[in-house]
């Protein structure tokens, strides 16, 4: 179970996240939905504590991860799994070696250094990348792969830090429709199959209620809808986008925010 208390994060004089507190017990995919500049990466940011609460408490079981420094927080970010918007893989390198750099936490450093992984970290790193349909392109460099590619490869580099949950941060944010399926299918595949718990953020309200078992909707860094997608009515829809909930299906991102400053 994931405990998130009262959660404030400051900046200057204004909160990017104000006082939002939610459980999320283990195995759920949930989606986390609302307009840019609604708290959503703030959010996933703090829970991974790669920033930190300016108040409140992020709980895992019983381990305050928001107290955590040192040695225990490099294994809480091992155990909580990041998916970047921008991949955040080393273009230079291959497939393979960008996925094996999700087993850092557990080599020692100057056998990462020379990259002188284990075979049986090979074998872990292989079997992700088949899981997902790319271990054909293990020796390839991540920067000849199309957006789509270089989002599994990150998936994969998070399925292999052998985290409790992932925190995907807008992971389909700059795809098209065919890779935006296949990086969510992925997404799902690690909830249902491995158990692993999963916390996206997501534009596309389409995605969220195909994908998610759950929505939290932010306002202004607040929670305003937390329940089964079935429950996103439209006087939800209009008070988390300020438009109607056909407007945010059928249209992209860039097009709703318009809308909503229109």
């Amino acid at each position: 179970m994931l405990q998130i208390d009262n959660l404030v994060k400051r900046y200057g004089n204004q909160n990017a996240v104000n006082g939002i507190s939610l459980s999320v017990p283990a195995g759920s995919f949930v989606g986390v939905i609302g307009r840019s500049g609604a708290g959503k990466s703030t959010l996933l940011r703090m829970i991974n504590r790669l920033e930190d609460p300016t108040s409140g408490s992020i709980k895992m079981d019983l381990t305050s991860v928001s107290d955590l420094t040192g040695a225990p927080l490099r294994e809480w970010r091992r155990q909580c799994a990041m998916v970047f918007q921008q991949f955040n893989l080393v273009g230079r390198l291959d497939v393979l070696t960008n996925v094996l750099m999700g087993r850092l936490t557990t080599v020692p450093t100057w056998r990462s250094l020379l990259q002188l992984w284990s075979d049986e970290d090979k074998v872990r790193a292989l079997a992700a990348l088949e899981r997902f349909d790319m271990a054909e392109f293990a020796a390839k460099r991540c920067d000849q792969l199309s957006g789509g590619q270089q989002q599994r490869v990150a998936i994969c580099r998070a399925l292999i830090q052998e985290p409790k949950i992932i925190l995907a941060d807008e992971p389909i944010a700059s795809l098209d429709p065919r890779n935006t399926k296949a990086v969510m299918d992925a997404l799902k595949t690690i909830n249902q199959d491995y158990g692993i718990t999963v916390l996206c953020n997501l534009h596309s309200l389409d995605i969220a209620r195909e994908y998610c078992d759950r929505l939290v909707g932010l306002t202004a860094g607040e929670v305003v809808f937390d329940g089964a997608p079935a429950q996103l009515t439209e006087p939800f829809v209009r008070q988390l986008y300020g438009v109607e909930a056909s407007q945010v299906s059928d249209t992209d991102m860039a097009s709703v925010e318009m809308l909503v400053h229109a």
